[in-house]
């Protein structure tokens, strides 16, 4: 029979401690209906009251306890460590979060052979959250969803069921509240099988120890650390497009404006200027940088390299094998831009109307420059990542006929 170990990471819990034991043991009947057993694990981690005191009144409890308090995340990796079940649960021990929906999470664990499977907080049903958490929650969820290209609708819910087998894939793991958020940004990119269950959410008992705003730029730096770690370009590669996106909109009202006949720019049209010449360089940068990390992460994990912005082939190939010709066809433009502004100057023309045609010349030419250079890099990590499998082919020879 499977076996479901619970976790329940506590810390001054004393006033919600019993209740959520209580309703958690008083759901092995559930689980058993749907073949799955039940252990129940509580970590107290280094509480300062009577939560071990009053989990240790219940025999159907292991109590585990840190000698000093080392984090929500450490107190759930160290229940993990503890557990005997192939399945893993947890939930807080506030009373936020319903446990007789766990027979409901391991059902769809087992029936549709899910590794992960998470009681969304944002799927309808019904919910207490403060609305400042709320939107906290669509804004980490849709930054997943984004970094991942995976519908995720919460990233954060501290309510999961988790096959044991999957661990390793989704570790390491932080020591702090972020731990579920990085988690959920692990599986997608992981391609672990994630399923996702309405569950109803409470207010808690007592006292919150999340701070929004701390913890909120925390979930936030986390969330694209670890998508950095699998995926570069999906994060800077959409920066870089924003700052492209920004640099192609103020070159189209400039030249718009030449077009019309306004030839001299006020203090805030060469601030624009500025702005544009520094979008452009920064973006192609970012851009690069990104898709040539994607190469280094694939290099070092030994896995077929990640291409493409969104997952899929831009053109018939990936943007980042374009970047050759487009190299050279943008140091040829901004070198003929450049000589044909020379001449118009040696030919009489004040400089008021040529210096913005010499600066786009000095940044196609310096943009060509680095799309070349970045493209030749690529293509040597690209032969690095191949290296083995080409020894592989060369040593084993190929059929042939004597």
């Amino acid at each position: 029979m499977n076996v479901l170990s619970i976790v329940i990471p506590a810390y001054n819990e004393e006033r919600g401690i019993a209740q959520i034991i209580e309703r958690t043991l008083a759901i092995r009947p559930r689980l058993q209906e749907v073949g799955v057993d039940m252990e129940l694990l509580v970590v107290d981690d280094g509480s300062r009251d009577r939560t071990a005191e009053i989990a240790t009144r219940y025999p159907g409890v292991r109590l585990i306890r840190h000698t000093v308090n080392q984090g929500y995340g450490a107190a759930l990796k160290t229940g993990f460590n503890h557990a005997r079940g192939n399945l893993l649960g947890f939930l807080d021990a506030d009373g936020t979060y319903p446990p007789e929906y766990f027979p409901e999470l391991c059902q769809v664990a087992l029936q549709e052979e899910a590794d992960l499977v998470i009681g969304s907080r944002m799927s309808g049903a019904e919910s207490e959250m403060p609305l400042v958490r709320r939107v906290g929650n669509i804004l980490f969820a849709g930054l997943v969803t984004i970094l991942g290209n995976h519908r995720v609708r919460d990233s954060a819910s501290g309510m999961r069921v988790i096959r044991r087998e999957v661990l390793s894939r989704l570790y390491p793991l932080p020591d702090g509240l972020n731990f579920t958020p990085v988690m959920s940004t692990r599986a997608i990119h992981e391609q672990v099988r994630m399923r996702e269950v309405a569950i109803p959410y409470k207010e808690r008992v007592g006292r919150s120890k999340l701070n929004a705003l701390r913890d909120g730029v925390r979930f936030l730096r986390t969330i694209i650390w670890t998508a950095l770690n699998y995926n570069p370009v999906r994060v800077l590669g959409l920066a870089g497009l924003g700052l492209g996106g920004i640099a192609g909109l103020i070159g189209a009202v400039i030249v718009g404006m030449r077009l019309s006949g306004i030839t001299r720019l006020g203090p805030w049209g060469v601030v624009a200027v500025f702005v544009a010449a520094l979008s452009a360089v920064a973006g192609v940068t970012l851009f690069s940088l990104g898709a040539t990390f994607n190469y280094l992460v694939s290099l070092f994990h030994k896995q077929p390299i990640r291409q493409g912005l969104f997952g899929n082939p831009v053109f018939d190939r990936p943007l980042e094998r374009h970047f050759g010709w487009m190299g050279l066809v943008a140091m040829a433009a901004g070198l003929v831009l450049g000589a044909g502004s020379l001449g118009f100057a040696l030919g009489g023309w004040p400089m008021e109307r040529l210096w913005l045609y010499l600066l786009g010349a000095a940044m196609l030419v310096l943009t060509g420059l680095q799309l070349s250079v970045f493209w030749v890099i690529m293509r040597v990590l690209e032969e690095l990542n191949q290296r083995e499998i080409l020894v592989n082919r060369d040593l084993e020879g190929r059929p042939c006929m004597e």
